[in-house]
């Protein structure tokens, strides 16, 4: 593939809102400028605070979502890209001789203390505390993000470049980033020219149809009340990490499936028996930076937010057996137009009011999210190749481990959630874990507890079904040229088998 060669120089200016900026301001978060992300990492006692602050200072001038601000007007929110502040957020904790339960304690308070300064309109939108264990460890560097600027992709490049940066530094270097790949500005722009496009215009189709069978709606054990994110409860489970090998490496050989097909097939299974439909109206959510057939946009070391979120109706047929009902969902989630970036594209970019009208009547009450394998902080991976110079020591490693997995906060006890249960899964230390997110005001723990226990048996079952021999098979969406049905396509498999 040709190298494609993106600005390298600072961006700044006004930048259109993309499809996923403007779903976020459509939620009326009761305070939008605390829905943050933030990451907790053990790192090394040595580090030099000044080195550290400065390569921060050189990471917000390199990715330029790092300095978006928003500003709200009577035409709506806009988005700006700034100009490199003089010095970037960087607050310094020496914790040294403090016991664990003050550390502790401090860290708690700052990072509430950095989730509340967070400001839309005069930014930074990125916080960064230091704070230095001294010589008996427990030295912890914590980073806070708005949800606007940063997606989990973009969390695995700034944690890379961050090592890149200091590492450097404390060589006597100057700072070498590996180049600027397409810039967030500009894919913004290409959205705007793909909602003028007969591309787009075709797809309008795929997501009206989602209108003609509206699904049911899923039981409540309390409907009187409110969906208030401050009674937001979490249920987790994990898996194996043979049984995480056996969902990654064995199924995908079997079914040619991706884990996420995988997963929402496990989902289907357990939502449809305890409501009693065979259909679920739920909203994906993709990493997205895929979708525009442009050659010459390459987002791989880009941060910003390209997560994209889309409806997706998933049907289960009566009496179907394990392999039919996993390739029929695979099936049914290949059929999403452009991996659903166009759902948003329509609804948010597009200028016919009443296309988007038509696709705001879709509202799921479920929502997923498969974010795949989370950034690991071990040595081995917190370099790119490009920039690895020789094997790299525990001792070069900026980060240990991390010492809190990536976590969201909305940061307000007044705002109403979209969703009745938000699903997400990750791989994590080579094991899957699955997170269930309910209001308990509206839900018996016991009822999402239940519902989660036999997610995950429906789960180990798919597994242990696509280990049986003789599972191996293929779908139309296998074999991009054909579009033959799944009937046809078995019988001629089945004709080539025996013929040989």
């Amino acid at each position: 593939a040709p190298t494609i060669q993106a600005e390298q120089g600072l961006v700044t200016g006004q930048i259109p809102l993309t499809p996923i900026q403007h779903w976020f301001f459509e939620q009326n978060f009761a305070n939008p400028h605390h829905c943050n992300q933030e990451i907790l990492l053990e790192v090394q006692s040595a580090l030099d605070p000044k080195l550290l602050q400065e390569a921060l200072q050189q990471l917000l001038r390199h990715h330029d979502a790092l300095r978006l601000n928003f500003v709200e007007e009577d035409s709506g929110w806009q988005q700006i890209n700034a100009s490199p502040e003089a010095i970037v957020p960087f607050m310094h904790f020496d914790l040294s001789g403090v016991s664990a339960d003050e550390q502790n304690s401090a860290i708690a308070a700052t990072t509430a203390e950095l989730h509340s300064s967070l400001n839309l309109e005069t930014g930074p939108l990125l916080k960064v505390a230091f704070f230095d264990g001294g010589t008996e460890g427990g030295t912890r560097l914590l980073l806070v993000i708005h949800y606007l600027v940063a997606d989990s992709v973009s969390w695995k490049i700034l944690l890379e470049d961050l090592q890149i940066a200091y590492q450097q530094l404390s060589q006597g270097k100057t700072i070498q980033f590996l180049p600027k790949t397409t810039s967030f500005r500009q894919w913004s722009e290409r959205l705007q020219a793909y909602a003028k496009s007969a591309k787009l215009s075709s797809e309008l189709d795929y997501w009206l149809s989602l209108l003609q069978k509206p699904s049911s709606g899923l039981p409540v054990d309390h409907p009187e009340n409110i969906n208030s994110e401050v009674s937001i409860r979490t249920v987790s489970v994990a898996l194996t990490t043979q049984e995480t090998q056996s969902l990654l490496d064995e199924i995908p050989t079997a079914y040619r499936t991706e884990t996420e097909e995988v997963l929402l097939t496990a989902l289907l299974q357990t939502l449809t028996n305890w409501s009693g439909k065979r259909s679920l109206l739920v909203n994906l959510e993709k990493q997205g930076r895929t979708g525009i057939d442009d050659t010459d946009i390459d987002l791989s070391r880009t941060i910003g937010q390209f997560t994209t979120v889309f409806p997706v109706k998933l049907e289960l047929k009566k009496e179907s057996s394990q392999g039919e009902t996993l390739k029929a969902i695979k099936e049914q989630l290949r059929s999403v137009p452009n991996q659903g970036l166009s759902y948003g594209v329509l609804r948010y970019l597009c200028k016919d009011k009443e296309i988007a009208e038509q696709l705001q009547a879709l509202q799921p009450e479920v929502s997923f999210y498969y974010l795949g394998e989370l950034a690991q902080t071990s040595p081995e991976s917190s370099i790119p190749p490009q920039l690895a110079e020789g094997e790299t020591s525990q001792e070069q490693s900026l980060f240990l481990n991390s010492a809190q997995e990536l976590s969201i906060s909305i940061g307000s006890s007044q705002t109403t959630q979209p969703y009745l249960l938000e699903i997400s899964g990750y791989v994590t230390r080579k094991q899957l874990q699955v997170n269930w997110r309910y209001n308990e005001n509206l839900y018996d723990s016991s009822t999402v507890k239940d519902l989660l226990q036999q997610f995950i048996t429906e789960l180990r079952s798919l597994i242990s079904h696509c280990q049986s021999p003789n599972t191996e098979s293929y779908t139309p969406s296998d074999f991009s040229a054909t579009k033959m049905s799944q009937k046809d396509l078995s019988k001629l498999l089945s004709q080539i088998k025996k013929s040989h």
